[in-house]
């Protein structure tokens, strides 16, 4: 799998989508780990990406999925939803594709577009810290013990 990860944006033409099982805890609670697949649609370089869930590639190579705080000059600023604090930078090159939609573990595909998607996404972040902090401490625990 790694090797088909290593060489994605030769892969997969842009426009067309490919999936991926979540296998993190940074964007919790609207992506959980390891039983969510998300669908990701690859982009243009000119496509408006500004509080999407983008995918894209670190400096060394790994891949991560965080929602996209801005981009300005060609510089994009991403932060994972269950991160309380911290944020990454990378070039809008750097950028794979975004999460179109996600396959929950039940098989049920839930849109990223649709106007629920958008509510949930809001009364999560803009929750204060401290409790964005210990739930995702109850979540990630819950998810850890389950997984066991």
């Amino acid at each position: 799998m790694n090797r088909v990860l290593d060489n994605i944006e030769e892969l997969i033409p842009v426009g067309e989508c490919f999936e991926l099982r979540v296998t993190g805890f940074s964007m919790l609670p609207l992506l959980g780990y390891g039983a969510d697949t998300i669908i990701v649609r690859r982009t243009t370089a000119t496509e408006d990406i500004v509080r999407r869930v983008a995918m894209f590639r670190e400096r060394d190579g790994h891949i991560v999925v965080h929602r996209v705080l801005s981009v300005d000059n060609g510089i994009v600023t991403l932060k994972g939803d269950g991160n309380i604090r911290g944020t990454e930078r990378c070039s809008r090159e750097a950028i794979i594709g975004v999460v179109d939609k996600v396959r929950r573990g039940n098989g049920r595909v839930v849109s990223c577009t649709t106007w629920w998607w958008h509510m949930r996404e809001r009364v999560w972040l803009c929750q204060p810290t401290f409790i964005r902090r210990y739930a995702l401490a109850i979540m990630r625990r819950w998810l850890t013990f389950k997984r066991r």
